[in-house]
C-alpha cells in the first residue's frame, strides 16, 4: 500500500499526475517527444546548435544558420509550450521546428530551457525566461551590467546584432512572450536592448467567455490545476498571468516591442479562436503604437507546425514568421 506521502493530488493525465509528497509524473511518451543532442549539422538545413548554461536553473540551446557572412544576424530567443507543465528546447519536435525556423529567417536561435510548473510556481518560471533574455541582452555591445555573470556565448558575440533581437513562442510559449514584452515595456535590458518584434503562436490565454464551454477543455484543467490563488469572487481566468484583458492586467499599451504578430489556428480547440480575437482587439484599442500582423490558419489545430514543420501550412507560417523577422 503507498504512504500518504505518495498519495495522487491531481491527476491529469495524459499530462501530468502530481503526488503528495511533491512528485510530478509525465506522460511525455503519449505525446511522442524525447530528449535529442544538438547537432554540428542539421542534415536538411545545414544549421548548427549547440547547448549552453546561463544560470543555476536556466539553459538553452543555440542555433547558428549555414549562410552565415560578414553581415550580423537578428536573434530569435524562443520559448516552448506545454501548458507550463510540460516540454524542453532539447526535445525532438521544438529542435526540428528551430532548424527550420532559423535556416528560413537566417536568424541566431536561442531556445530556452525553463522551470516547469507545478513543482515551481510561475513567477518562477517568468523570472526563468526574463534571465535568458537579460543574458542574450548581454551581448550588446552597449552592455556595462554587471547584473549578468554568465559566460557570453561566441556565436552571439561574433554574428548576432543585438539591435534586432525578436522573441517567439508557440501555446504557452507564446503566454510567456506576451509577458516578456509587458516586462521589457517597464524594465531596462541589458545594454538597453530593445526587442523589435514579438511572435505569438497559438498562445495559451484565456478569458471569460458565456459563449465558450471550458468543462473538459485541456488547457484550462491545466490551469486550474497550477494558478496562483484568486481573490475571494475572482475566477481563476481572471489572472492576469493567463489573461490579458483581465481587471487587474496591465494596460496592452505597455507592450516593450515594436512589432507583434499574432498567429492562431482555426481548429484550436485548446485556446478557442474567439480569446485570441479579443486579445488581438485589445492590443489595437489599448494605444499601443506598434504594428500588429495578425495571421488565421485555415483547417489546422494547436501548434500544428510543431507537429510537422514540412508540411506545406507549417512551411507557409514559418516563412511568415520569416519575413517578420528579416524585412525590418
Amino acid at each position: 500500500m503507498a504512504s500518504e506521502d505518495n498519495e495522487l493530488v491531481t491527476d491529469l493525465y495524459p499530462t501530468f499526475r502530481l503526488y503528495k509528497n511533491g512528485h510530478v509524473e509525465r506522460f511525455y511518451e503519449h505525446f511522442n517527444v524525447f530528449y535529442v543532442p544538438p547537432l554540428l549539422e542539421y542534415p536538411a538545413t545545414g544549421v548548427s546548435s549547440k547547448d549552453i548554461t546561463i544560470s543555476s536553473h536556466v539553459s538553452a540551446r543555440l542555433y547558428l544558420p549555414k549562410n552565415t557572412t560578414n553581415e550580423k544576424l537578428p536573434v530569435l530567443v524562443f520559448y516552448h509550450g506545454g501548458g507550463l507543465v510540460l516540454g524542453s528546447a532539447f526535445f525532438n519536435k521544438v529542435h526540428r521546428f528551430m532548424n527550420h525556423l532559423v535556416s528560413e529567417s537566417n536568424a541566431i536561435g536561442v531556445s530556452v530551457e525553463y522551470r516547469l510548473a507545478p513543482e515551481n510556481d510561475l513567477t518562477t518560471l517568468y523570472e526563468d525566461c526574463w534571465t535568458a533574455l537579460q543574458w542574450v541582452a548581454s551581448h550588446s555591445e552597449n552592455n556595462n551590467s554587471t547584473n549578468i555573470t554568465s559566460k557570453l556565448d561566441s556565436w552571439l558575440t561574433s554574428y548576432g546584432d543585438l539591435t534586432r533581437v525578436f522573441i517567439a513562442g508557440e501555446s504557452a510559449g507564446g503566454n510567456i512572450v506576451y509577458h516578456m514584452a509587458m516586462r521589457a515595456g517597464r524594465e531596462i535590458l541589458n545594454g538597453d536592448v530593445k526587442i523589435l518584434g514579438s511572435i505569438l503562436a497559438c498562445p495559451f490565454f484565456l478569458m471569460p467567455d458565456e459563449n465558450i464551454d471550458f468543462e473538459g477543455n485541456l488547457a484550462y484543467n491545466l490551469w486550474i490545476a497550477i494558478c496562483p490563488e484568486m481573490e475571494s469572487g475572482l475566477s481563476p481566468v481572471d489572472s492576469p498571468m493567463i489573461n490579458p484583458l483581465a481587471e487587474k492586467a496591465p494596460s496592452l499599451s505597455g507592450l516593450g516591442c515594436s512589432k507583434l504578430f499574432m498567429g492562431i489556428a482555426e481548429k484550436d480547440v485548446l485556446v478557442p479562436r474567439e480569446i485570441m480575437v479579443r486579445f488581438v482587439e485589445g492590443v489595437k484599442q489599448s494605444g499601443w503604437s506598434g504594428e500588429l500582423v495578425f495571421f488565421e490558419v485555415e483547417g489546422e489545430e494547436h501548434c500544428f507546425f510543431i507537429e510537422d514543420p514540412e508540411a506545406e501550412k507549417a512551411k507557409d507560417l514559418i516563412k511568415r514568421f520569416s519575413s517578420f523577422i528579416q524585412h525590418w
